[in-house]
């Protein structure tokens, strides 16, 4: 499971970014977000917050995942061109060609209209395969894109977050489960199950807290004796447990 970190400065994503990639060419990140910070200067998310914290956000998530510097730097630039006079060109002329066609292609992606029919979900999933085909790093961008939305949902209106929420549900979580993300997948899950289904979401909550205490114990015990069996017969390896995710286990009741 990936630790998902959250920095509200540039310096605080930097230090990120150099954490893991210690050659990362921090000038341009800071170029990225200084010239981000500029376009979205005046405009804010639905919660009030200054724009440019989503953006940053995304990046902070690209991070998690490990991305190259380039990647980062799409991520902050991701909405320019959609959301102000920024053009495509113009991502090109300060930043090369590489970020230009990521910028694009999420720009591309963002304006494809979902739904959660039969054939409109097949149509979704060959139009992300095909952007996928031409570069992993677009859709892994997108979904950081997708991940911090979800996070802050509870500023739509009721109907739209229904419908983002769905969505994900439908279309993020099962691409991202394809693709072998599993810690995505269960993120995409449970924050769709949050918007979702409310009740039964906060009533899981109360009663997994109640048991977790128990539950992690009980990883603790088994994982110690599977270790002993495995030492014993000599056969090297490591020992994992979790308590299952909130929509897993409402999945499961199902």
């Amino acid at each position: 499971m990936v630790t998902l970190r959250s920095v509200n400065t540039l310096d605080g994503l930097i230090d990120l970014v150099f954490s893991y990639n210690p050659e990362a060419n921090a000038d341009l990140l800071r170029r990225a977000y200084a010239f981000s910070n500029e376009v979205h200067y005046k405009q804010k998310r639905k919660g009030g917050d200054p724009y440019i914290e989503h953006p940053l956000a995304v990046a902070a998530i690209l991070c998690d995942m490990k991305m190259d510097t380039n990647s980062i730097a799409a991520g902050l630039l991701h909405d320019s061109v959609e959301d102000t006079d920024t053009t495509v060109e113009d991502i090109r002329a300060l930043y090369g060609e590489d970020i230009a066609f990521l910028v694009e292609s999420l720009t591309k992606l963002n304006k494809m209209e979902f739904k959660t029919s039969e054939d409109a979900q097949a149509e979704n999933f060959r139009r992300m395969f095909l952007a996928m085909a031409e570069d992993m790093r677009v859709i892994l961008i997108k979904f950081a894109d997708r991940l911090h939305n979800m996070r802050t949902l509870e500023h739509l209106s009721s109907s739209k977050r229904e419908l983002i929420a769905r969505e994900t549900l439908d279309i993020y979580a099962p691409l991202a489960n394809r693709l072998g993300i599993g810690w995505l997948k269960s993120k995409f899950e449970d924050l769709s199950f949050k918007f979702l289904y409310p009740d039964i979401y906060n009533e899981l909550v109360q009663k997994v807290a109640k048991k977790r205490e128990e539950q992690e114990g009980y990883l603790y015990e088994v994982i110690k004796i599977v270790e002993a069996h495995l030492k014993a017969a000599s056969i090297p390896g490591r020992v994992f447990g979790r308590v299952k995710h909130l929509y897993g286990i409402y999945q499961k009741m199902l």
